[in-house]
């Protein structure tokens, strides 16, 4: 008889600042997503607590009242980790720790926690890896475990390190180490890119949990892990597709995310090179978010950091058949209709109808739209092959209809 499995989420609380930059209608949404964070990464939230702190308080980012609010609640609920949605600093970190004598983690340490619970290859496992401990180095300092035990004995005596310098000797020299290894990978992977030929490259990118994986796995006939949760992917998958009798290359990248670590970012460069090195990008968007303009505007930042900005994108908003809009009651004469309001048909005729040479609406999941989005991507397809091989030109007809 099968035993019935459960899983066992840990409690945790979250803890944001709203100040100048992220007024309390954004910090509930930042707060929603880590809270999605958490659930992805095994906790169970039980409860949120919000501050106003125009100046954050150096020792424990929040004021004195909050913590002592949050203590007595992580006493009587028996509380596992507070989960912080700023970075935290090395000193607040400890200063918190020291008072609410539990675990406390930053939205950056949990992105980590979770990055390294989705690692499968050794390329995504040595980014990750790199990228805790460059997070880790300047937080050593009242570690209640050390790396190593530095050695006595003959020869080994006299003033030497202290165990903290010895510790970050340690995780300097791992650094060095990792990054050689991801330098190595680096060679082998741009290797197989160049083994890949002259075929086109297309490249799928976008906020994390917008569906790449699902449409990559309808138009590719493939079987890539996608799941309802934040990273789900993080390590590339590349994959020959043909559209009537065309072959190209499309790759599923690790999707993106608002406050996205600087170590993350900079360790996963080399990952992100498939975008770079993309003939076409599909800019995937989950249309039924209610914040889909800002996860843009992240995506667009992070493509432009890596340079790929300026590369030909098409723009594809994806679950349309989640989308609800508000609606404003017919003898409602206050509300004023703003795009919360808009149906599919309205967003059609506002900036989605210029963005990327008109937008897609599809739904990857139920197989909305397909065929529009299909014929899109075969002629863009053939216009960058045909530029490319223009004696290819008769090879493939201009209309995917002639297939059908």
């Amino acid at each position: 008889m099968l035993e019935k499995k459960t899983t066992e989420y840990e409690k945790a609380v979250l803890i944001g600042i709203i100040n100048k930059e992220q007024n309390e209608e954004k910090v509930t949404e930042y707060l929603d997503e880590l809270e999605f964070l958490t659930y992805t990464a095994g906790g169970e939230v039980m409860k949120r607590f919000v501050q106003r702190v125009d100046v954050p308080n150096p020792k424990t980012l929040i004021g004195s009242g909050k913590m002592e609010e949050v203590e007595r609640f992580v006493d009587e609920n028996e509380i596992g980790s507070v989960i912080f949605d700023d970075e935290l600093s090395p000193a607040q970190q400890r200063n918190i720790e020291k008072q609410l004598r539990c675990k406390i983690i930053d939205r950056t340490s949990l992105i980590l926690d979770i990055f390294a619970q989705r690692a499968q290859t050794s390329y995504a496992r040595t980014q990750v890896e790199l990228a805790q401990y460059e997070y880790l180095l300047p937080r050593l300092t009242g570690l209640w475990t050390h790396l190593e035990r530095q050695k006595g004995g003959i020869g080994m005596r006299g003033p030497g390190e202290t165990e903290i310098e010895t510790d970050r000797r340690i995780v300097r020299d791992r650094i060095t180490l990792l990054k050689k290894k991801l330098e190595k990978i680096d060679r082998q992977m741009e290797t197989q890119r160049g083994n890949r030929g002259s075929l086109v490259r297309v490249a799928l990118v976008g906020y994390t949990n917008v569906g790449k994986s699902t449409l990559m796995n309808v138009i590719s006939k493939s079987d890539v892990f996608a799941e309802n949760k934040l990273f789900a992917t993080l390590d590339t998958t590349v994959r020959k597709v043909v559209l009537g009798n065309l072959p190209f290359l499309l790759s599923d990248t690790v999707g993106f995310i608002r406050k996205l670590p600087t170590q993350l970012v900079e360790s996963f460069k080399s990952t992100l090179d498939e975008v770079r090195e993309a003939d076409l990008l599909l800019h995937v968007v989950d249309i039924s978010h209610p914040q889909f303009e800002e996860h843009i505007n992240s995506v667009n930042q992070i493509l432009s950091e890596i340079k790929s900005s300026d590369k030909k994108t098409i723009m594809v908003f994806n679950k349309i058949d989640q989308y609800k809009n508000e609606v404003i009651a017919e003898d409602d004469l206050m509300t004023e209709k703003t795009s919360r309001h808009f149906t599919i048909e309205e967003w059609k005729l506002t900036w989605m109808e210029k963005v990327g040479d008109r937008a897609l609406f599809i739904s990857a999941l139920n197989k909305e739209n397909l065929d529009e989005f299909r014929k899109r991507v075969y002629n863009e397809v053939r216009d960058i092959h045909v530029t490319r091989f223009p004696y290819n030109n008769f090879l493939y007809p201009e209309n995917l209809d002639e297939f059908q």
